[in-house]
Parts: structure tokens; sequence; C-alpha cells
């Protein structure tokens, strides 16, 4: 994510971390240099002055805390001035007992239809039940790319082929799901342009008829400040409640479009930061730019544990960290990894990993969990149970089943014993056995 802004951070942050002694013009030259790298970020010139000029008043004059080195109060401050810029936490608070309506805008391209996607995906595993209706009559193929999505996620999508009349499908749609125990009713439109009167006058009817709780803002991570006229435009029609950054796994100007996006006073509630339906996060400018520092995203990984023990079966919580799993709890875990997201996207947010590991490594990583997945699908329930029943004959049957060679079905059960022996070893800190065994750790 935005790897130009995060090599020049941390390449700034290491002339503080590996200096003798902190004075004046070192503090100068730091903040020079977060200086060159926002605005070389497309981050409006305003915000980085302001920003710069509070980093350097406060490294100078601020005494560090007792137990806080003068660095590590330095890197703090960075960090604080830069979440400063980005805005403050925002979500959106859902009403219990009642349909709450959201509403998606942005000009075409933006990846709103995507994002509409994967918002449904994200609402979904929060525990929320979620309808979508699709309004975009516009673009050819709309309609069916966002029941293709929605699909992967068992949310039902309400669209009337054939149609060009977006008001009376959002009236249609709000009908159909009327009665029926929904959390969120999310609302994909067409995509315009700020000078496309027409398009916005439709925007204004399909709000009156949809009179919804929430507008967000779709905007495409890759347009930098231009974010701030377009956000300004649509404002004016519909008081946006939110906005959500798209492709920010990709765009130097990224940090550009968060900024300027904050200075129309609407704040960031989401960030895409992929293509698959599972990269969408929640925004929190302090886990974001802990990100950015190579500090990496330790709230996120702490989510993630919660999440896994939440939904966990306690008996195959027992029996993994005992080191008696089977190989159904191997592909338990497996399933769990994929679930959050990337393999890339997990090991990005682990303090001391963030921007260590290689791409070739992690999509080495990723093919290999991929095919060991379909190895195990290829099992009777007895050989995921008991593993030991795999001989030469039960191997090749697999392999033959699963499309891989032999050489792949033994390598994933060397895998499954070393780890199965590692978790019993470890005795709570597994997470550092499976890096360990993955030649991370």
């Amino acid at each position: 994510m935005l790897d130009e802004l995060k090599n020049s951070l941390g390449a700034a942050i290491k002339k503080i971390v590996r200096s003798s002694a902190i004075d004046e013009e070192l503090v100068k030259e730091l903040s020079k240099d977060v200086q060159r790298t926002l605005l070389q970020s497309d981050v409006n010139v305003r915000l980085v002055l302001e920003t710069t000029k509070n980093l350097e008043e406060r490294a100078l004059n601020e005494t560090p805390p007792p137990g806080l080195s003068r660095k590590d109060h330095i890197v703090k401050i960075l960090h604080d001035e830069l979440s400063k810029l980005l805005g403050s936490e925002s979500e959106f608070d859902f009403k219990p007992g009642r349909q709450n309506k959201i509403i998606l805008l942005g000009i075409q391209g933006s990846g709103k239809t995507t994002a509409a996607s994967k918002l449904a995906k994200f609402l979904t595993r929060q525990g929320y039940k979620v309808g979508v209706i699709g309004a975009d009559t516009y673009r050819p193929g709309a309609l069916v790319q966002l029941r293709t999505m929605c699909e992967k996620s068992g949310v039902e999508v309400y669209g009337e082929e054939g149609s060009k009349d977006s008001p009376s499908i959002v009236r249609d749609g709000l009908k159909h799901f009327d009665g029926e125990s929904l959390d969120v009713i999310l609302i994909d439109t067409a995509g315009r342009h700020k000078e496309e009167k027409d398009l916005l006058d439709e925007m204004h009817q399909i709000n009156k008829v949809a009179d919804p709780d929430l507008a967000l803002l779709v905007i495409d991570g890759t347009i930098g400040q231009q974010c701030f006229s377009q956000a300004d435009a649509f404002h004016k029609t519909i008081p946006v409640g939110g906005i959500i950054i798209t492709k920010l796994d990709s765009s130097a100007k990224g940090g550009g479009a968060i900024a300027a996006s904050v200075a129309t006073g609407a704040q960031i509630m989401y960030i895409g930061t992929g293509e698959r339906v599972d990269d969408l996060e929640r925004f929190s400018p302090t886990r974001f730019v802990g990100r950015l520092l190579g500090m990496g995203d330790i709230q996120a990984i702490l989510d993630l544990a919660k999440r896994l023990e939440d939904e966990g079966d306690d008996i195959r919580m027992k029996r993994i960290s005992s080191g008696k799993m089977n190989m159904d709890d191997f592909f338990y875990q497996l399933e769990e990894v994929s679930k959050v997201g990337s393999l890339k996207g997990v090991l990005e947010n682990l303090p001391g990993l963030s921007g260590a590991i290689k791409d070739d490594q992690v999509d080495q990583m990723e093919d290999r969990l991929s095919k060991w997945r379909y190895i195990i699908q290829s099992m009777t329930k007895g050989e995921k149970a008991d593993p030991d029943l795999l001989n030469s004959s039960r191997i090749k049957r697999i392999a033959k089943g699963s499309g891989w060679p032999e050489g792949d079905v033994k390598e994933l059960l060397k895998n499954y014993k070393d780890s199965k022996n590692m978790m019993k070893a470890s005795k709570g800190r597994q997470m550092q056995g499976v890096l360990r065994r993955l030649s991370l750790g």
C-alpha cells in the first residue's frame, strides 16, 4: 500500500533512529524529508507546511515523557501529526430494529460497484444482514457485476434489467426488501461527473426517493488532490456523510486523496486496499500511519486474534493448541487466513515484518496455501480425521483427485506434521512457530 510514501517515510525515520544524538539540525532535516515526501505524494501544500511546522516545533520543544527516549518521542510526534493530517476515525452508527439505507455515489470509473460489493461483504462479516439495490442504469453489465460479486457473500441484489428509470428502481427495490429482516440496504448508483447536470439531477431524485441514512462518496485514490472538487460538487447535491477511498493498493497519490477528502469535512470511513472482495477495511488514521511508518498494524492483528477466538470452536482450538489437531483443523486454519484477505496483507500488519518480505516469497506462500486447500478437499473424511492413514496408494489417489503431483501431497503432510509438533511445543507461541516454518521468523 502506497509503497513510495512508505519507503520515503521509513528512510526519514531511519536517520533519526541511527543518529548518535538529536539536535536542531537533524530535526529540521527530518522536517524537510517529510515535507518532500508528502508533496511528492500529492498532499496539499498548505496541509504539508502546517504538518511539518507542528512536527518541527514539537520535536524541538517537547520533553519526552518518563521512560521514552528522545528518538522514540520524535517518531511518536511524527505519527501523531500525520494521523492528524488524515482526519479522525469515523464510523456510521447503525440503528437497530430498522433498515439503515446507505447510498453510494461517485464518478464513473471510481470503483463504486466493486466498493458496494466489498462493503456488503464487510458488513455481513460484522454480523449485519444486508441487501443491495443496483440502480446503475448507464454502465452495461453493472447489475451483472454487482450480482456476481455479492453472490459470493450470500447477499441478495435487487435490480431491473432493461429499465433506465433509476429512481423507480430504487423505489421498487425498497418495496421488495420491505418487511425483510435486513439491517442495511446498500444502493449502488450510476457513475457521473460533477459537470453532468442531468445526472446530478437524477441523483437528487434518487436521494429523495431513498431518503438515505448515509451517503457515501466513492473516490479513486489515484487521482490525488482532484478529489477535493469531486467531493465538493457531490456534497452540494447530496450531503456526503462519509467517504470510501478505492485503489489505495497501488497509488502514490493516495496520501493526497485522503488529505483532500478530509479537507472537505466528510470523514473517510473505509479504504479499498486490493482487488479481492475482502480487500476493504475501516479507515483509522492512526493505524494507517502506523503502517506507513513501518510500525506494523498491531491492532489489526489483535482484531484478527479476537475474531478467530470468537468464531473458533472451543474444542477445535483446544485440540490445535495441544498439538492434537487433525487435517480438518489444519484446513480450518488455512481457511481462516484466506478470510482475512491476502497473506501479504497479514504479514504487512505484523510489526517487524512490514516490508521485510519480498513479493515473490509471499506469492509462493499464497500459491502453496491455495494448492494445499485443494489437496485436503480431495481427502476422505476418515483421512482428514486421521492423516496417519495416508499410505502411498492413498497419496496417489489424492494427487490424482486434486490435480497436483504426489510430491505436493507429501509436502503438505510434512508441513502438517511439523505444524502439529510446533503447536504442541510452542504452548501459546503458535504464530512465531508458523513464521519460522515459513522461513520468516
